[in-house]
C-alpha cells in the first residue's frame, strides 16, 4: 500500500513513516500544505494522512481541494483539535477519518488499513497462501509446513510481494520501484543479494522449491 503523510512535524512524521514502513508500506512525506497538494495530486496513493493544522495551505484546504479536484483518496485527518464540531469540520472538508493528538501508532495503522479497506475491499489482505508458505500480514509472521521463518524487514516485504503476484514473473524493474521504492536503476546486486537470502530462508529446508529464477525476465514465486 502506498501512502502519503502531510505532517509538519518531522519528528511524528518520522514516527508514523518508520512504523508503516515496517509494516510493509510504501510511504512518502510532505512537510507543508502546497507540497502535499501537489504530490496528492499527481502520484497515486491508497491513504492520505493529513495534519490539520500545516505551513502555507491547511489541511482541511488542502482535503476540500482535492475533492472538489475529484481525487477520491481516502483521508486520515490528524489534529490535536478534537471536539466535536472540529471532527465534524474535518469531515465535512471531506475527510474519512479524524483521528485526534496524542494517539497510539497501531490505532493509527489500523484506521489507516480500514480506509484502504473500505475503498477496496481487496486491497489490504491480511494472510497470503502459496503451498505450504503462509503469511500473515497483521502479526507479520511467515511459516513454512508449520515451521516459523524468520525474516527480516526488507526480506517481508520482498516476499509479501512475490506471495501477492504468485505465479507471475516479477521483473527487477518492478521489485525496485515495489519493495525499495527506486525509480531508476541502483545499478547494485542489491535485489540478488535480497533473493538469494530469502531463498535460503524458505527453500533451503524444504524439499519442494517455491522461490525460481526466470533467466533474462526476473522471479517467480510458484507451488
Amino acid at each position: 500500500m502506498r501512502i502519503l503523510i502531510i505532517e509538519d512535524d518531522t519528528v511524528a512524521a518520522g514516527y508514523i513513516q518508520k512504523g508503516l514502513s515496517e509494516a510493509g508500506h510504501n510511504v512518502d512525506h510532505a512537510s507543508d500544505g502546497e507540497s502535499g497538494l501537489e504530490m496528492a495530486r499527481v502520484a497515486e496513493y491508497d491513504v492520505l494522512i493529513v495534519d490539520r493544522m500545516l505551513p502555507l495551505l491547511d489541511g482541511l484546504s488542502v482535503i476540500s481541494t482535492l475533492r472538489s479536484e475529484g481525487v477520491t483518496t481516502p483521508v486520515l485527518v490528524l489534529s490535536a483539535l478534537g471536539d466535536v464540531d472540529h471532527r465534524v469540520e474535518g469531515l465535512q472538508a471531506g475527510g474519512d477519518d479524524y483521528l485526534t493528538k496524542p494517539y497510539a501508532f497501531a490505532e493509527l495503522q489500523a484506521r489507516v488499513e480500514a480506509l484502504a479497506r473500505r475503498r477496496d475491499p481487496d486491497a489490504v489482505q491480511t494472510r497470503l497462501k502459496v503451498g505450504d508458505l503462509e503469511m500473515d500480514l497483521l502479526s507479520r509472521t511467515v511459516r513454512r509446513a508449520g515451521v516459523n521463518i524468520l525474516l527480516q524487514p526488507r526480506e517481508f516485504r520482498l516476499l509479501e510481494y512475490l506471495m501477492k503476484h504468485a505465479g507471475q514473473v516479477v521483473t527487477r524493474t518492478m521489485l525496485l520501484e515495489k519493495v525499495w521504492d527506486y525509480h531508476f536503476d541502483p545499478q547494485t546486486n542489491v535485489i540478488d543479494v535480497h533473493v538469494s537470502r530469502l531463498r535460503a530462508k524458505i527453500d533451503k529446508e524444504f524439499s519442494t522449491p517455491l522461490l525460481h529464477t526466470v533467466r533474462g525476465a526476473g522471479y517467480r514465486l510458484q507451488a
